[in-house]
């Protein structure tokens, strides 16, 4: 009886959390920013896209690591 692959779902599961909460973070406080500050919304919205993109290359190695033996 093997259940490896059943608790590296649920590790992976585990793990969704922190990006989850990350991409909340970054947009809600870049909205914010970029309510205070209107004009500098290119600036920020180039920082929001990036900081994205760096916290979803991170749950997609979470997820091949999930699966890897």
């Amino acid at each position: 009886m093997e259940i490896t692959g059943s608790l590296n779902t649920i590790g992976y599961g585990l793990a969704a959390i922190g990006p989850g909460i990350g991409v909340g973070l970054v947009f809600g406080l870049g909205v914010q920013a970029i309510a205070r500050q209107p004009e500098a919304r290119g600036i920020l919205q180039g920082q929001m896209i990036f900081g994205f993109a760096v916290i979803e290359a991170l749950a997609i190695l979470g997820f091949v690591l999930a699966f890897a033996r």
